[in-house]
């Protein structure tokens, strides 16, 4: 949800080589993922954006972005929190985590006791993930994401599982609920929803509505990435305001 490569495949804009293998370190890919975009936009896609984005907030801000593609909450512990040091300083994290978690899961097609076992394993996770950033980044406000639904509901998803009927959406439904409470709930941390602002721009929706890459509807698009993007600026304004 944070990363470069799917928006800047759906924009045309990647090295061939890129585009050939989808491995964003084999080429260049433009800065235009949702979490480039909340550092800098860039107006040559987005001119309504103009002067909204963090540089031009905070003076002297600098992005460091580890997020990377299919990552899980694991991931975070085992390899991108490493990539970080910890420290005192003003520090803006946001986490956009669990849904790779939960394909994975649907993936092994476990009975229903064991997928919900799994579903509160991965909350827990999500918990002690939430709570580890905190105690390294002491000065921090994390801004934690809920998961969109490309299927708009409906559990399906054109390429993802089609074999297996409709995905248990309510599994996803308790999991950002969880990630809602805990944002509500957490000092120092928002919530950005990004899945209420999704709904009704994944296969519900005329291709030309759609937030998602059409060759993969996991994967934000272009567009996906600035509306991921929205969401975290409204975040920030409504603390601001607060």
């Amino acid at each position: 949800m944070s990363i470069d490569l799917y928006p800047a495949l759906d924009a045309g804009q990647v090295d061939v080589a890129v585009a050939l293998e989808r491995l964003p370190t084999v080429g260049g890919v433009a800065p235009i993922g949702a979490a480039s975009l909340l550092y800098q936009n860039s107006e040559e896609h987005w001119p309504a954006y103009t002067g909204d984005d963090l540089v031009s907030r905070y003076r002297g801000i600098s992005l460091h972005n580890v997020a990377s593609d299919g990552a899980t909450v694991g991931d975070v512990f085992g390899e991108q929190l490493m990539q970080v040091d910890e420290t005192d300083e003003p520090t803006l994290v946001t986490l956009t985590i669990g849904g790779n978690d939960l394909l994975s899961a649907y993936g092994n097609r476990p009975r229903r006791e064991l997928l919900e076992r799994i579903e509160r394993d991965i909350a827990e996770a999500y918990d002690f993930l939430v709570d580890t950033i905190r105690g390294r980044f002491s000065n921090s406000t994390l801004m934690l994401a809920t998961v969109y639904d490309p299927s708009d509901g409906t559990g399906l998803i054109p390429g993802v599982y089609d074999d297996v009927g409709p995905l248990p959406i309510e599994i996803l439904h308790r999991f950002n609920d969880h990630v809602r409470a805990l944002a509500v709930g957490t000092p120092r941390t928002l919530l950005a929803d990004v899945h209420s602002h999704f709904l009704g721009h994944g296969v519900s929706a005329p291709e030309s509505e759609r937030w998602y890459w059409r060759r993969s509807l996991i994967e934000p698009s272009a567009r996906g990435a600035s509306e991921i993007r929205a969401v975290w600026l409204a975040a920030l304004d409504e603390a601001a305001a607060d």
